[in-house]
């Protein structure tokens, strides 16, 4: 039986939740219920404390489990990342006083304020920087003021919390993060391949739309080239008739940019249709 570990709580909750929902998997119905046995598709989910999941994926106890780019790689575990999600994305920069600290050179010897003590001294390491770094559980912009660190590395949205705090970021982002699909390195990778089949899938459902339009014959390559599709258009004729009817998946972004460049080029009857999971 395949063990998946998925976030209890937290911003990544509910998205995996509903991402594993949508890719055919019985999920909990009680969000204090912490063990759940989906017997149809031979899989077992656990529900851990999101910083837990690469923890216990690492060490083998569960083959899978779905968590933060970031959450692995400071966890330091034995785990590769299988799948990238598309959700829970963050981006992580140094800040520090205005005119104290503005290059990540100046930080060797400094005080460095973070919730992700392992991923930082390894970023730092990777420049040949010594630098103290502190661990803290939350509110790590507050430091500084506080006198407990010279500089501090966080996740940065906007940025204003920072500059509450009489922050400003500099440097590089030392991670883009989002959430992951991983596996154990102790698993083959054909272990998870349904797993990450589906969830890919899913994914790409939410990436494309199918679209129908009918055009004349002699309009049809004019439309194809709008609309090239994910491999190629399935175009069937029409009963008596020199209209084509023709179906392609269009990315969503695309969607009604596309339908106006069908209709300006000779298609009518223009329909888009949502797709719930893909298999390509």
């Amino acid at each position: 039986m395949l063990r998946i570990a998925v976030p209890n709580k937290g911003s990544l909750s509910e998205p995996a939740v509903q991402l594993l929902r949508e890719a055919g998997y019985k999920q909990r119905r009680d969000p204090r219920e912490l063990v759940l046995v989906d017997a149809r598709n031979d899989v077992e989910f656990f529900f851990l404390r999101p910083r837990d999941v690469a923890v216990y994926v690492g060490a083998g106890t569960v083959h899978a489990g779905i968590t933060g780019r970031d959450l692995l790689l400071d966890s330091g575990a034995s785990a590769t990342e299988q799948l990238e999600l598309g959700f829970g994305g963050s981006t992580f920069r140094y800040a520090a006083v205005p005119g104290e600290i503005s290059s990540i050179e100046q930080l060797a010897g400094k005080r460095v304020a973070t919730s992700y003590p392992h991923l930082v001294d390894a970023h730092l390491r990777s420049f040949g920087i010594e630098a103290e770094v502190v661990r803290l559980d939350g509110a790590v912009e507050s430091s500084v003021r506080l006198g407990v660190a010279d500089a501090v590395a966080d996740v940065v949205s906007t940025g204003t919390t920072l500059k509450t705090a009489g922050l400003e970021v500099f440097g590089d982002p030392l991670l883009v993060s989002e959430a992951i699909l991983i596996r154990s390195d102790g698993v083959p990778e054909s272990t998870v391949a349904v797993l990450t089949a589906r969830l890919r899938g899913v994914l790409m459902g939410r990436q494309y739309v199918l679209m129908d339009y009918d055009v004349p014959r002699d309009h049809l390559e004019a439309t194809c080239a709008i609309a090239p599709g994910f491999e190629a258009p399935t175009v069937t004729p029409l009963h008596e008739s020199d209209w084509l009817a023709v179906r392609v998946m269009v990315p969503r972004f695309e969607m009604n940019h596309v339908m106006d460049a069908l209709y300006a080029a000779g298609a009518r009857a223009i329909i888009t249709t949502e797709l719930l999971n893909v298999r390509a």
